[in-house]
């Protein structure tokens, strides 16, 4: 893998992990459009780190707030809400963890293709585009999710195990069919981030520590600065843009490229 290549997939990891466009999807598209030799699932792990890195820094005040009160259980009323969130994220994680880790040597032979991801494409960009334009302008906050919305976004998010769905697109449009404002269905979406892809990218980085793959240093680092970078810079702008717009023209984009993949391929 030459710089160049580490540089696009670095962008293209961290400008599409938090938009609801699909990173699985764009990473596999990519090497085929240019002709390269795809890159290892490891190497995708180590973007997956870095966009992990990223969303903790670009969300730390609501990072440090669940922290704090799991390890000091203090019982006023926001000690309690940021708990609450801090549980339900957990509980919302389980159902991709688990069928994750039965399927996941499945889904890496039979559904890493170009027309699975085309039409992942365009039948999640379809919902999207229609769960969008009823979506509620009320103001709300992560910590009014619940557990019952919670649970739902979270087995909605099993379905982004298929490549091209978009973990973020199928989670914030399980959060907008729930009743969630825009930039709510985002923001939970964004933390219930963060065990999923620590879970996926430490578990494909077993495959490097086992001398299964092999990663050139050089690449390898600068794939994941990049990402790291463009994945924290992509969060701010996407939390700023949902305050005044909506998903409308992301959901058509998404339908777009696929229609373009099918008649590409």
């Amino acid at each position: 893998m030459t710089i160049f290549q580490a540089v696009i997939l670095g962008l293209v990891q961290g400008i599409t992990e938090f938009l609801p466009i699909s990173s699985s999807g764009f990473l596999i598209l990519i090497p085929e459009f240019f002709g390269w030799q795809v890159q290892s699932l490891a190497f995708d792990a180590f973007l997956h780190i870095a966009s992990l890195l990223a969303i903790v820094v670009a969300l730390w005040p609501e990072v440090k707030a669940m922290s704090l009160a799991l390890l000091v259980p203090a019982k006023d009323h926001a000690s309690v809400a940021w708990r609450k969130l801090a549980v339900w994220i957990v509980l919302a994680t389980i159902p991709v963890m688990a069928i994750g880790y039965l399927v996941q040597n499945i889904l890496e032979v039979e559904f890493r293709s170009a027309t699975v991801v085309a039409w992942s494409f365009i039948v999640w960009g379809v919902v999207l585009y229609l769960v969008d334009r009823y979506a509620k302008t009320k103001k709300d906050r992560p910590q009014d999710v619940g557990l019952k919305r919670a649970i739902m976004i979270g087995l909605a998010q099993v379905i982004a195990l298929i490549p091209g769905t978009s973990r973020s697109g199928i989670t914030i449009t399980a959060g907008l069919a729930t009743g969630l404002s825009r930039e709510t269905a985002a923001r939970f979406s964004f933390l219930l981030a963060i065990p999923t892809i620590a879970a996926a990218g430490f578990l494909k980085l077993g495959s490097v520590a086992r001398g299964e793959q092999v990663i050139e240093a050089m690449p390898l680092l600068v794939g994941f600065m990049v990402a790291m970078i463009s994945a924290y810079l992509t969060v701010r702008f996407l939390l700023v843009f949902l305050k005044r717009y909506s998903f409308a023209e992301l959901s058509v984009f998404r339908i777009v490229v696929g229609m373009a993949i099918l008649l590409l391929s």
